[in-house]
């Protein structure tokens, strides 16, 4: 391992050395020490965030293709280096398999070049003109510096999300790590030492410190990612300062498994779905809504799947590695103990596993004959444990999908064309998908509806929210217009309401 385990903050292109607090960083399948991490002081904040207002104004005044060109920079140098230890660093902070770790950098590169590209494309518009030898059009502008406050299950990727649109707006970034990523965030941000001094930074911190970002008046625009209540906390702060802020604030996405759906591949999918990374992903599945004629067959095969799964250490080969926390395991117990009160049925799982007694382990675990009276179908569990609904038919599987007051994502599993049209349009969700759960695009706008976000990411939605329009009306030749002031006076009525001839 590389020494990137010790207190520091980073300001390209350099890491200092933090005077604030420490923390100790433990692994959540060893509990051992895997280093420290540092909490910025106010002076530190204030300082770097100095710096960054003073570069952004810099890297603003760059034409649209010299910005294209350094993040194209960038995205060479993320595939250039060799990842293996910040994956690594991420596994042992949050338990993440190392497989999922290494491709999650792996797939940061493609983002960079798409908003270089995206960016220099849109960049504004030329409208039809309100008066003749007028040239009348929109442009787009920088906000300033933009905080990016990020969560611990993908660290590095939704920050690159939403990093990379903001640099391609002309923006300067200060990134708040997850507290439990702080390590691995810190090492990645070695791939931006080659953009301009002062451009980036990533501080380390708390709850305090991400307020302070948003309610700063030399920040101009927030990104968050993480729960319903900070994700509404953050959009209040930022709303009141009259701030641009894209939230990203989880959800509880329902799967339908449709009468017409092939249930062998549909449990496949749902094993995926519910159980990728422990669970501990904003669009992971964790409500299934079985349709009568195929729930015990889909049970059967996803029980099946979901016993073919590897517990272990994130640096094993195991596909379930530990909750990123005690306090994220005791919430998915009090879950799956208030579900079986309230009649349901632990189809597997439902513990800790037996071989496992250090680390924050939970089996992934399927519960069935589950009913809205259930903590579990109106929560956010993020965790391995997935709530079995048995429904009568299509609609039914709909609307008990709809009946949440999340919005993030939504999964349908069937072969039925009419099916498809009807789940696409009728989900009440950001996010749809057909037969093939928790794919992303960069080109498309990731974001949920109701408590779930605000905003998008990606997609030309994604750049937008990291620049503001201007109008501009050009007039190249100046002439006196017939509507300016003064009026002529038969433009008046006369003082009795007549009008003049």
């Amino acid at each position: 391992m590389t020494g990137m385990t010790e207190a520091r903050y980073y300001i390209c292109p350099d890491h200092h050395a933090s005077e604030g607090a420490t923390r100790d960083v433990i692994d959540p399948a060893t509990l051992d020490r895997v280093g420290a991490r540092a909490t910025v002081t106010k002076a530190e904040l204030a300082q770097v965030l100095d710096r960054l207002n003073a570069a952004q104004k810099e890297w603003a005044a760059l034409d649209a293709k010299s910005r294209a060109q350094a993040l194209h920079r960038l995205a060479n140098r993320i595939e250039a280096t060799d990842m293996t230890d910040c994956a690594i660093l991420m596994s042992r902070e949050m338990g993440k398999p190392y497989p999922e770790a290494i491709g999650e950098v792996a797939n940061c590169a493609p983002v960079f070049r798409y908003f270089a590209e995206m960016a220099r494309d849109e960049a504004g518009k030329l409208a039809g003109t309100t008066q003749a030898g007028s040239l009348q059009y929109a442009r787009y502008e920088p906000l300033g510096v933009s905080a990016h406050i990020m969560p611990f299950n993908f660290p590095i990727l939704l920050m690159c999300w939403t990093v990379a649109a903001s640099l391609a707006a002309g923006n300067a970034c200060v990134i708040k790590p997850a507290e439990a990523t702080t390590l691995s965030t810190l090492k990645f941000m070695e791939v931006f030492n080659d953009l301009p001094s002062d451009l980036v930074a990533c501080l380390p911190g708390g709850a305090d410190l991400g307020r302070a970002l948003v309610e700063s008046d030399h920040t101009h625009a927030v990104a968050f990612t993480g729960s319903v209540a900070a994700g509404r906390a953050v959009a209040e702060a930022a709303g009141a300062r009259l701030k641009p802020a894209v939230i990203e604030a989880g959800g509880s996405d329902p799967m339908i498994i449709s009468a017409h759906a092939p249930v062998e591949i549909a449990a496949a999918g749902a094993v995926t779905g519910a159980f990728h990374m422990s669970g501990q992903v904003c669009t992971s599945t964790e409500r299934i809504y079985a349709v009568d004629a195929v729930h015990d067959a889909f049970v059967e095969a996803f029980v099946a799947e979901t016993r073919r799964l590897r517990i272990g250490n994130g640096l094993d080969k195991s596909e379930i590695g530990p909750l990123v926390s005690e306090a994220a395991r005791d919430k998915v117990e009090r879950l799956v103990a208030d579900a079986t009160a309230k009649g349901a049925t632990i189809a597997c799982g439902g513990k800790r596993p037996e071989d496992r007694n250090t680390g924050w382990f939970y089996e992934p675990t399927i519960l069935t004959g589950c009913t809205p009276k259930m903590d579990i179908l109106n929560e956010e569990a993020f965790g391995p444990v997935v709530a079995i609904v048995r429904v009568p038919d299509f609609e039914a599987a709909l609307n008990g999908a709809n009946a949440t007051r999340f919005g993030l994502g939504a999964s349908i599993f069937t072969t039925d064309l009419a099916e498809t049209h009807e789940a696409s349009e009728r989900l009440e969700s950001g996010m749809v998908w057909i037969n093939n759960p928790l794919i992303d695009n960069d080109a498309l706008p990731f974001g949920g509806w109701k408590a779930s976000g605000l905003g998008r990411e990606l997609g030309r939605m994604g750049l937008d929210t990291f620049r503001r329009s201007k109008m501009v009306i050009l007039d190249h030749k100046p002439v006196r217009h017939d509507w300016w002031y003064p009026y002529p006076d038969d433009w008046f009525l006369e003082s009795g309401g007549r009008k003049h001839a």
